[in-house]
C-alpha cells in the first residue's frame, strides 16, 4: 500500500471515530428541535453526508463537534425553509397581528412547549427555536432564515404572540 493510500485510510478511520462520537450528539440536537424521530434521523443523515463531502475536499475544513452541529443547524433551517415554502403554496395567511408582545412571565411546561412549537407555522417554529432554544442572536437567526434583521425581529414578535396564544389555548384545553 502506497503512502497516499495509507494516509487516506488513516483519514477514513479518523472520520469513523469522529462519526461514532458525534452521531449521538447531532441526533440529540436535532431530535430536541424538530419533532418526529424520522425527521431527526433524516436530517442527521444529511448532516453527515455533508460532513463526508466536506472531508473529501482538497482543502477540507477542520471537522469538529461545533462544526458538525453548525451543519446540523443549517440542515434544520433548510428543512424549515422548504416546509414554509410548501405551506405558503398551499395556504394563504390572513389577518396576522403585529402587536408587540408584553412581558410574559410564566413557568412553561416543557412537554407543552414542544407540543405548541410543533403546532406553530414553520417560520414561527424556526425563528423561536433558533432564537430561544439555540440562543442565537437575532442577526444570526436572520442569516439562517435568509431574512433581514428587521424582518426577523418582526417575525419573532409575531411568533411569540402566536406561541403565547397557542400555549394558553392548550393550557385551557388541558385544565
Amino acid at each position: 500500500m502506497g503512502m497516499r493510500s495509507a494516509a487516506a485510510g488513516d483519514q477514513a478511520a479518523a472520520f469513523l471515530d469522529f462519526y461514532d462520537d458525534a452521531l449521538p450528539q447531532v441526533y440529540g440536537y436535532l431530535a430536541k428541535r424538530c419533532g418526529p424521530a424520522t425527521l431527526a434521523e433524516e436530517l442527521t443523515a444529511e448532516t453527515f453526508l455533508a460532513a463526508v463531502d466536506a472531508a473529501r475536499r482538497d482543502d477540507p475544513p477542520p471537522i469538529s463537534m461545533p462544526w458538525v452541529i453548525g451543519v446540523a443547524r443549517h440542515k434544520l433551517a433548510d428543512h424549515w425553509r422548504r416546509q414554509a415554502r410548501d405551506e405558503r403554496r398551499l395556504s394563504v395567511l390572513a389577518g396576522e397581528s403585529t402587536e408587540q408582545a408584553d412581558h410574559w412571565d410564566e413557568e412553561l411546561d416543557a412537554v407543552r412547549v414542544r407540543h405548541v412549537l410543533d403546532e406553530l407555522a414553520v417560520q414561527h417554529r424556526a425563528a423561536l427555536t433558533l432564537r430561544y432554544l439555540d440562543d442565537l442572536p437575532v442577526r444570526e437567526v436572520a442569516v439562517l432564515l435568509h431574512r433581514t434583521v428587521h424582518a426577523t425581529e418582526t417575525l419573532l414578535v409575531r411568533a411569540r404572540s402566536a406561541f403565547r396564544r397557542a400555549y394558553l389555548a392548550v393550557e385551557e384545553r388541558d385544565a
